[in-house]
This record gives structure tokens, C-alpha cells and sequence, in this order.
């Protein structure tokens, strides 16, 4: 049934979460988490930066460019899901939660940026190597090591619920191997002498950045986009709603995300006369959020004759 028709039949119900509800499943704050994993990595590109240039490690740099476009990440992020939590508004009926997937979606560009960056100033280091001091570039980079990972646990608890903080946690982890493959490239030069392994490093970090960023784009597209979450099968949503007790059909089923943690649905459930009333909606509320994570949700209830007339009038209308 398109939107286009209308329902004001004393039968219809529509089943909502309040906004409450609706936010009683996002994770603990992490505002001082942001707060915190932004500190730290700004003084560490401080450092990077620093020895980097000491040092001639084009490797060192390209990580500092990486590490700032972390940062600049976080402070999207964490934008974001400050704005997810304010309230609706009537221009904003649904709030602004929406804006977390916007923030994905600027980190996964601006990320794809920094890779072309990156790996333009690698090249030209090949046709021109320069010394480099392996020592130093170990010492930084294990430093990385450590504050990136510290930075991803500040994470860890709520990267399985949001996919922004997901993000942030995914990031980190990789800044943290990210720093590792300097290491490795800082023993080799050590060993081997070879200053053109610091570039090829360099170009395996964008590879690194540009295979993580990828997913996180297209997931972030699809968002933006109202994509149904690739964590939910619409299939099994359709059979689950069609196995209900007296449903007869399902239709105008629709599936969306409201925010990085939030998916909404709306579905029309055709019953026969003598409907199940308000018990029948709220167990279908708490089955779609145990089931499918899905916690706001309007559901149609239409009656089989009533089905009957409304396909009437679509044909009608079509001619």
C-alpha cells in the first residue's frame, strides 16, 4: 500500500516507542572517552611530527597525517553523537540522530582524502630516498602503539551497539597496527639499510586506511541513504511478521536507520475481523527489539474486507 492512502478507521493502530524508550538502549556516555582519545593523540602526533622530521621518516609523517585525520575523526564523532542526543523538535520530529551518520560519512571521506595525500608525497620519497633513523622512528611508533590501542578500549564497550562509536573503535585499531607496520619498516631499514622500505611502508599504510575506510563508507552511504542496517534481514523480519497469530499478509514493510544506534520500521498487518488489540502490539514491540534490535516501531492494522476495497481503489486509480 502506498503512502498515499489513508487510515482513520477507529481500528488502526499504530505502535510507537516513546523517545525515552527509544534511547534506554545507547551505551554510557563517551563524552570523556572522545575527550580523552583526542588528548592523547594530539600530543602524540606532537611527538610524531617532531622526531619524524628528526628523524627524515616519510613513514613517521605519513602516520602523523593519519593520526590528525583520527582526531579530526573523533571530533566528528564525538559532534555527532552529542547532536544524536538532543531531543525532537517540531521542525526535527524525529530529533537530530541522524547527524551521527553524517559524521561517518565526513570521517570516511575525509580519511580517503589523507590516503591520496598520503601516498602522493610516498611516491615522489621513492624517486628520492632519504636517510632515515631507524632508532628513532621504532621508539615513536611504539609509543603509538601503545596510546592508539589505550585510545580503541576507551571504546570497546559500546562498539558493538553504534556503529559511530564502532567507527572510533576500528579507527584505533588501526592506528595501532598502523604504528606497528612502522615499527617493522623501522627494524628492516635498521638491518638492511634499505631507506626505500620507509615509502613502502608508508604506501601499505594508506592501503591499511584505504581497506578500513571502504566498509565504513558504504555502510555510511547506505545510512545516509535510509538503507535497511546490514545488521537486519529484511527476509526474516517478513517471515516473522507473516508467522504472527492471524495475520494474513504483510505489506509496506519499511526499514531504516534513525541514527548510528537507532533503526525505525513501519509495516501494514492485514487481520481478520476481531483483531488482537494493544497486548498484540506491545509482545510484536518487544519481539522486533529482542529479535532485530529494532526499537521504534509503527505497525498498520488493516481488516481483510477492508484490504480488499483499498486494492480496489489502487486499481481504479492506476486507470
Amino acid at each position: 500500500m502506498s503512502a498515499g492512502h489513508h487510515h482513520n478507521h477507529g481500528h488502526s493502530s499504530h505502535s510507537h516507542h516513546d523517545r525515552h524508550g527509544v534511547h534506554s538502549h545507547i551505551p554510557t556516555n563517551f563524552s570523556r572517552a572522545f575527550a580523552l582519545g583526542i588528548t592523547l593523540n594530539i600530543i602524540y602526533i606532537i611527538v610524531e611530527v617532531s622526531f619524524g622530521l628528526l628523524a627524515g621518516s616519510m613513514a613517521l609523517l605519513a602516520d602523523a597525517g593519519h593520526n590528525m585525520s583520527d582526531v579530526l575523526g573523533l571530533a566528528v564523532a564525538w559532534a555527532g553523537a552529542e547532536l544524536a542526543k538532543r531531543p525532537p523538535s517540531k521542525r526535527f520530529t524525529y530529533g537530530l540522530g541522524g547527524s551521527s551518520i553524517l559524521a561517518a560519512l565526513l570521517n570516511s571521506l575525509f580519511l580517503l582524502v589523507a590516503c591520496g595525500a598520503i601516498a602522493w608525497e610516498a611516491i615522489e620519497r621513492f624517486s628520492a630516498p632519504s636517510p632515515i633513523a631507524s632508532s628513532t622512528v621504532i621508539i615513536v611508533a611504539s609509543l603509538g602503539i601503545v596510546i592508539n590501542f589505550g585510545t580503541a578500549m576507551l571504546f570497546v564497550r559500546g562498539q558493538k551497539e553504534d556503529i559511530n562509536i564502532r567507527g572510533a573503535f576500528l579507527h584505533m585499531m588501526v592506528d595501532a597496527g598502523v604504528s606497528a607496520g612502522v615499527v617493522v619498516g623501522g627494524i628492516a631499514i635498521y638491518f638492511s639499510g634499505l631507506n626505500w622500505i620507509d615509502p613502502l611502508i608508508s604506501l601499505l599504510i594508506v592501503a591499511l586506511i584505504f581497506w578500513s575506510t571502504w566498509g565504513l563508507l558504504s555502510e555510511a552511504v547506505r545510512m545516509s541513504l535510509a538503507g535497511v542496517p546490514r545488521n537486519i534481514d529484511v527476509e526474516k523480519v517478513q517471515t516473522y511478521l507473516g508467522s504472527l497469530p492471524g495475520v494474513q499478509a504483510v505489506h509496506d514493510l519499511h526499514i531504516w536507520p534513525m541514527s548510528t544506534s537507532e533503526t525505525a520500521m513501519t509495516a501494514h498487518l492485514v487481520l481478520p475481523e476481531g483483531h488482537p488489540g494493544k497486548g498484540f502490539l506491545v509482545a510484536v514491540q518487544t519481539e522486533m527489539k529482542v529479535l532485530f534490535s529494532i526499537h521504534h516501531i509503527t505497525i498498520q492494522i488493516e481488516l481483510e474486507d477492508e484490504e480488499a476495497d483499498l486494492c480496489q481503489i489502487d486499481c481504479s486509480s492506476q486507470n
